[in-house]
């Protein structure tokens, strides 16, 4: 008796240490993920904070470096494309653009000259390889080969910079960087509206381009403040005024293409 007693008692215990260590090791799995992701240094919080500066006009992340970078680099290339454009084009529309190109990017260029050189940032000299690569393109077409080239060569490259801009403007820390965002965000949606109003733009191929380059192409982004070479005089950051620009008429753009 007091050994089937004794192996009933057994079993019981055992049968509890089954199910104790059972929830144990269901706890454990439940709370070690939640541990773990806090202790991780690759979130995106970690990762924000080991790349952000502190600077007297706010934090200053990487993508607001980046940003900086980029709107430097898209005034190298298209204030020449928009001189280009003047000349070579060959309808009112696609002059009209050009000097909308022209004017925005010299507006835009003194601004983040002047934020860069607040921040302590350097800036490119000169457009990158596919920037580069896009002026070529333009350089040898003419006709109303280049009105196209140019309208959805620049429609193309205005659409990634825009959801870049909105993301700055929707997450900086950074007042500086905040309003370069608004000009900059001002300025490209007038650029994008005037390069439709060319009547070149194949919103088709553009729709295809896009979903082909989910992301923009990513550039060095410049170091964290230092002390820079920049001569360039700081200027007071004051509102801006606003872009109006008159779009031309539909009948300048292109003339309708007739079917073979």
């Amino acid at each position: 008796m007091r050994s089937r007693t004794t192996l009933t008692r057994r079993g019981v215990f055992s049968g509890t240490g089954l199910i104790v260590t059972g929830l144990t090791a269901t706890l454990l799995a439940l709370v070690f993920p939640i541990w773990s992701y806090a202790d991780r240094s690759g979130t995106g919080p970690a990762v924000l904070d080991a790349q952000t500066v502190s600077t007297r006009f706010g934090p200053l992340s990487a993508l607001d470096r980046e940003f900086v970078t980029k709107v430097r680099l898209a005034g190298l290339w298209e204030l020449p494309a928009g001189q280009q454009a003047q000349e070579k084009g060959t309808t009112q529309a696609v002059r009209t653009a050009g000097q909308h190109l022209v004017d925005g990017h010299v507006f835009l260029d003194d601004r983040v000259r002047d934020v860069a050189s607040r921040l302590g940032l350097e800036l490119p000299g000169e457009p990158n390889e596919q920037q580069q690569a896009w002026l070529g393109t333009l350089d040898a077409a003419q006709g109303t080969t280049y009105d196209r080239e140019f309208a959805n060569i620049l429609r193309l490259a205005h659409g990634k910079v825009f959801g870049v801009v909105a993301q700055v403007r929707a997450s900086t820390r950074n007042s500086l960087v905040r309003q370069l965002a608004d000009d900059a965000n001002a300025t490209v949606l007038d650029h994008i509206k005037v390069l439709e109003a060319t009547g070149y733009v194949d919103f088709d191929q553009l729709a295809r381009d896009m979903a082909a380059a989910s992301a923009p192409p990513i550039t060095n982004s410049p170091a964290p403040p230092g002390p820079t070479g920049n001569p360039r005089p700081a200027l007071p950051v004051a509102p801006s005024p606003s872009q109006t620009y008159s779009l031309p008429p539909a009948a300048t753009g292109p003339p309708p293409r007739k079917d073979s």
